[in-house]
C-alpha cells in the first residue's frame, strides 16, 4: 500500500474511534438498562472495526489479496440469496455450476484480466447455460421462476460484486499501481452514504420514501445521506484521478445506484417475508444486507471509469 492509501486507513481508523468513544459514552449515560438502539449502533460499529482490518490485510496482499476476499464475500452472498429462494432437485446442476464454477472462473477471469471475457461471461454464457442444466431434470414446475432465481442470484452475488476487485485491471493514465484506492473510493461512499441516510432519517425523517419495501428509509435521511456522501466522495478526490466536480458527479451517481439497490434487495427480501439475508454480521445482518448497495453501484461504476479514464 502506498502513502495514500495507509493515511486513508488512518484517517478510518480516527472516525471509528471516534464513533467507539460516542458509543462508549451513550451506553454508560443510559445505565445497566438495555437500550436496543444503542446497542444496535455499537454493534455496529464493533462489526465496521472488524470489516476495515479484514480490507486493510486484503490490501496488504495487493491484486490476489483483494480478489480472494471478493470471491469469498461472492461465495457468502450466493449462498444467502440461493438460501432464500426455494430450490427443487432438478435445480442442483445448476446451483453446482453456479457455486463451483461459474463464481471460480468469473474470479479467475479478473485475476488475468481478461476483460473481453469476464464482462460477459456470466450475463451471456451462463444465463444460457444454467436453464439448460435446470431442464434436464425433467422438472416443469414453476420451471421459469426457479430458473431466474438462479440466474438473478448469480448476477447479484457473483457478477455484480466481482466489479470491485475488477477495478484493479484498468490502466488509468498517471494512476498506475494506485487502483486499490478506487475500491476504497467506492466502499467509502456507498457505505457512507449508507451510514449517513440512516443517521439523517433519524434526526430528521418525518416522510416515508417507500414505506412497504423498507419502512425506516425517509426522504429527508435519503436527501441528506446522498448529499453529504457525495460531498465527502467529492473531497475524496484526491486518492481518484478525478478532478473535484468529477469525483462529485461519480459520488452523486454512485450513492442514487445504491439507494436504488437498497430498494431492489428489500423487495425481495419482503417476497421471501424475512428482515435480513442473515446473520453473519452483528448489527448489520447478512452479507448481502451489507453490500446491496454496492451491488448495484459497483459495475456501473466500472464501466463508466473504463469509458472515461482507463
Amino acid at each position: 500500500m502506498d502513502r495514500n492509501t495507509l493515511l486513508l486507513f488512518l484517517g478510518i481508523g480516527a472516525v471509528l474511534l471516534l464513533a467507539s468513544l460516542v458509543g462508549f459514552i451513550l451506553k454508560r449515560r443510559s445505565g445497566d438498562a438495555p437500550n436496543a438502539v444503542i446497542d444496535n449502533l455499537n454493534a455496529r460499529i464493533n462489526a465496521w472495526w472488524v470489516m476495515v482490518l479484514v480490507i486493510g490485510i486484503a490490501f496488504l496482499f495487493g491484486k490476489t489479496g483483494v480478489i480472494v476476499l471478493f470471491y469469498g464475500v461472492s461465495f457468502y452472498a450466493l449462498r444467502e440469496f440461493m438460501t432464500l429462494t426455494p430450490t427443487r432437485r432438478s435445480d442442483y446442476p445448476a446451483l453446482v455450476a453456479a457455486f463451483y464454477f461459474a463464481l471460480p472462473v468469473q474470479y479467475l477471469l479478473i485475476g488475468i484480466d481478461w476483460y473481453g471475457m469476464f464482462s460477459i461471461f456470466i450475463p451471456v454464457y451462463l444465463f444460457l447455460l444454467l436453464p439448460i442444466l435446470a431442464s434436464l431434470g425433467g422438472d416443469t414446475t414453476r420451471f421459469l421462476e426457479r430458473a431466474s432465481k438462479v440466474q438473478w442470484g448469480l448476477m447479484i452475488a457473483v457478477y455484480c460484486i466481482s466489479a470491485v476487485p475488477a477495478l484493479l485491471t484498468l490502466e488509468i493514465p498517471g494512476y498506475e499501481g494506485r487502483n486499490l484506492l478506487l475500491i476504497a473510493w467506492l466502499v467509502i461512499v456507498v457505505q457512507l452514504s449508507d451510514v449517513l441516510q440512516y443517521v439523517c432519517g433519524k434526526l430528521f425523517g418525518q416522510h416515508k420514501i417507500a414505506p412497504l419495501l423498507s419502512p425506516s428509509k425517509t426522504v429527508e435521511g435519503f436527501v441528506g445521506g446522498v448529499a453529504l456522501a457525495t460531498l465527502v466522495g467529492a473531497l475524496l478526490c484526491w486518492i481518484t484521478p478525478f478532478g473535484f466536480w468529477q469525483a462529485a458527479a461519480l459520488a452523486l451517481l454512485v450513492n442514487l445506484l445504491g439507494f436504488a439497490g437498497g430498494l431492489v434487495m428489500s423487495a425481495i427480501k419482503r417476497d421471501r417475508g424475512v428482515k435480513d439475508w442473515g446473520h453473519m454480521i452483528e448489527g448489520h445482518g447478512g452479507m448481502l444486507d451489507r453490500l446491496d448497495s454496492v451491488c448495484f453501484a459497483a459495475p456501473i461504476f466500472f464501466h463508466v471509469v473504463r469509458y472515461w479514464w482507463a
